[in-house]
């Protein structure tokens, strides 16, 4: 557990040392979506372990292993994303302390969503020497709602009601049912089912929807990513893993930003790829950690 600055306990891993024989090439920290746990990734984490990276994962506040801000432990809830901004500009100050070599920072999701947002508003103390974004939630469905228009309905539903109450009933997305949830993250169905097992063994894990402070949250949030000279700021190298068929984040979001960094690289997928690409069937997610490995070994090259 690491500690936040207000004594918040948060939970954290680091995957083993790489294999003995093969040259440590740097580290990765990753950092996963809403609602998910970096059990999830412990396959790709292995496969970095492998290609000589050290590698950690930690939480974010209120959700997985690391307590809850709402009103029940189903309810992913926070008032404002700033608050996840600062805890991991801290543990990022303390994780990057004394490592040799490049330092990477990944994020899948909301996890993109937010350590991009960090990057970009100079939070982040060394600046990463790269960024490896999976299907980053840098805004959310429907995609023909302005951002402002989603701003106003979120903050209103926020305050007609007590603003931690959950926005949707179950799943991943407003109106989804849960026997459709694979159909949203994957078409692997042993990986999805690696969930399942994790979510029985480690019940702690579980969480429902968010709350409508998180919606909120959420629409101001993606306002401050898309602000004009913000995503024009960042100067390091990012990479981006996503599918056009998501149907959970906005894939015209993820093309906006990719067109208006200064220095960004990207594999976009079709069909053949859901939402959760790095749990993917092998074809796609081998394909995806192979483009990793290709623009790590060539922009951080150790």
């Amino acid at each position: 557990m690491w500690e936040a600055v207000d004594g918040h306990q948060i939970r954290i891993i680091d995957w083993s040392e790489p294999p003995a024989g093969v040259t440590v090439r740097g580290s990765i920290l990753f950092m996963a979506g809403r609602g998910d746990a970096y059990e999830k990734y412990l396959e790709t984490f292995e496969h970095w372990r492998q290609q000589g990276w050290r590698v950690s994962a930690a939480d974010w506040r209120g959700q997985a292993g690391s307590g809850r801000l709402g009103n029940d432990d189903a309810t992913g809830h926070i008032e404002d994303f700033s608050l996840w901004i600062a805890d991991l500009s801290l543990f990022w100050k303390g994780w990057a302390q004394g490592r040799e070599g490049p330092l990477v920072l990944a994020g899948h999701s909301m996890g993109g969503h937010l350590t991009l947002r960090a990057v970009m508003e100079e939070a982040l103390d060394p600046v990463p020497d790269a960024m490896i974004l999976s299907a980053p939630m840098l805004d959310v469905f429907p995609e023909f709602v302005p951002l402002p228009v989603k701003r106003w309905l979120s903050g209103a539903m926020a305050r007609l009601g007590d603003a931690k109450r959950p926005a949707w009933k179950i799943s991943e997305k407003p109106g989804s049912k849960i026997a459709n949830r694979q159909n949203l993250l994957t078409h692997d169905a042993e990986r999805y089912e690696d969930e399942s097992w994790w979510r029985v063994h480690r019940p702690e894990l579980r969480l429902g929807p968010g709350s409508w402070a998180w919606v909120r949250a959420a629409a101001v949030s993606s306002t401050a990513l898309f602000r004009h000279g913000a995503l024009e700021s960042v100067a390091i190298p990012v990479f981006f893993v996503a599918t056009e068929a998501d149907r959970l984040v906005s894939p015209a979001a993820i093309r906006t930003a990719i067109a208006r960094l200064p220095d960004a690289e990207a594999l976009i997928f079709g069909q053949e790829a859901r939402h959760e690409i790095l749990r993917e069937e092998d074809g796609v997610r081998n394909r995806a950690l192979a483009a990793i490995d290709e623009f790590l070994a060539r922009r951080v090259p150790g």
